[in-house]
């Protein structure tokens, strides 16, 4: 897909294009069902996990995705898939730890057959079913920001149309549009947050340390 070059600096792929293929090719089988996530849908699902605060068991969240055991046909290729998934959680992680964008799977330009639209639906949907895997801890760190942080993953998922400020801001394709733009930045922003310590108050730490060496020298009170 066609990227700026800053863009192209500052982003990485979690996979490379053998692996997203061999994923995809599972996820499309036969054997999963019409029901069964799809690449994109599962790259999104897998971001929100790389995001998370929390550290979710592979066991958990598998069967969260697959709404129970995935079938396979016989251990290797089990073996091989939960390895793929696993690995593109793990490097997106390690991407967004050295203060890169991860490289998201679709174009936001958008086209006139909808194609685009729908991935990034389908990407922003699997972002927010990663997000309630474990949403407690998600909200548990400075509530108000993280949701705004959440809102154009939210609002671009379609999961929420049924509320009036999310559908007014995927009002119309240019909306629509930056919003994907910013969905790369705000998932590292999200990461860092839920990494980086907040500072403490300007004052506020100085005069604590104070007090901690005043009863280091002064003994016990």
């Amino acid at each position: 897909m066609p990227e700026a070059q800053d863009d192209a600096i500052d982003s990485q792929s979690p996979l490379d294009d053998d692996a997203l293929a061999r994923l995809d090719d599972y996820l499309a089988s036969e054997r999963l069902g019409e029901e069964a996530p799809d690449l994109i849908g599962v790259h999104g699902y897998l971001i929100a996990l790389a995001v998370s605060p929390g550290e979710i068991p592979p066991d958990i969240w598998l069967a969260e995705l697959f709404e129970g055991e995935p079938p396979f046909a016989h251990d290797a290729e089990r073996d091989e898939i939960r390895g793929l998934l696993e690995a593109l959680k793990t490097n997106a992680g390690s991407i967004m730890e050295r203060g890169h964008r991860i490289e998201l799977p679709f174009d936001t330009e958008l086209d006139e057959e909808g194609e685009m639209v729908a991935a990034i639906e389908d990407w922003s949907a699997g972002f927010m079913q990663g997000v309630f895997v474990d949403e407690a801890a998600w909200f548990s760190q400075d509530e108000a920001h993280v949701a705004a942080l959440l809102l154009p993953f939210m609002a671009l998922s379609g999961l929420f149309d049924d509320e009036p400020e999310m559908a007014e801001m995927v009002a119309d394709e240019a909306q629509f549009s930056a919003l994907a733009g910013q969905l790369a930045e705000l998932a590292l922003d999200l990461y860092l947050h839920f990494r980086i310590p907040a500072e403490p108050p300007k004052g506020k730490g100085m005069a604590r340390t104070k007090r901690v060496g005043n009863r280091k020298r002064g003994g016990k009170r």
